[in-house]
């Protein structure tokens, strides 16, 4: 096996709504590789809904669109980016982290698993630490704008009186 490309859910709405990944392979006896490339393609340039409107103008969807895409437009079609990365994953692409958008795997790695090739066991997930104020300080800023609310309250009424 020379690659899996994970499509997103939806992908072939209205048909099916289930989970879809391409697999790529080597013909026996023409090779082959220790490294299985992974790519989480998250848009292929279509809303992933019932109706599949494209995200884009028709110039920038595909593999090769005939208009390059600008930046931010990578989150609605990641066809262009998936076939470049294809073309370097016997390269540059078995130095990337697994918390990127497309990896290698040893082959070995795969077989110990099964041969299950879900995007979730493979890739790591990065979470942003979030550091939350402490709560006595969030209390004390409410009691603050209480006190401005019914200090304000109290100005209404004697401005009605």
């Amino acid at each position: 096996m020379e690659g899996v490309v994970s499509l997103p859910s939806g992908v072939f709405r209205p048909y099916a709504g289930v989970s879809t990944a391409i697999l790529f392979f080597t013909k026996t006896g023409r090779g082959g590789t220790d490294q299985v490339w992974i790519y989480d393609m998250t848009a292929a340039g279509w809303s992933l809904d019932d109706k599949r409107n494209p995200l884009l103008p028709l110039e920038k969807l595909g593999p090769s669109p005939k208009e390059a895409l600008g930046e931010g437009e990578h989150d609605k079609n990641n066809l262009p980016d998936c076939l470049a990365r294809w073309r370097q994953r016997k390269d540059a692409e078995r130095e990337r982290e697994r918390t990127a958008q497309s990896f290698c795997v040893p082959k070995a790695e795969i077989a110990e698993q099964g041969y299950d090739l879900s995007l979730t066991r493979y890739k790591e997930l990065v979470h942003d630490e979030v550091e939350h104020r402490p709560p006595l300080e969030i209390l004390a800023e409410l009691r603050a704008i209480e006190q401005e609310l019914l200090q304000g309250i109290e100005e209404l009424e004697g401005m009605l009186r």
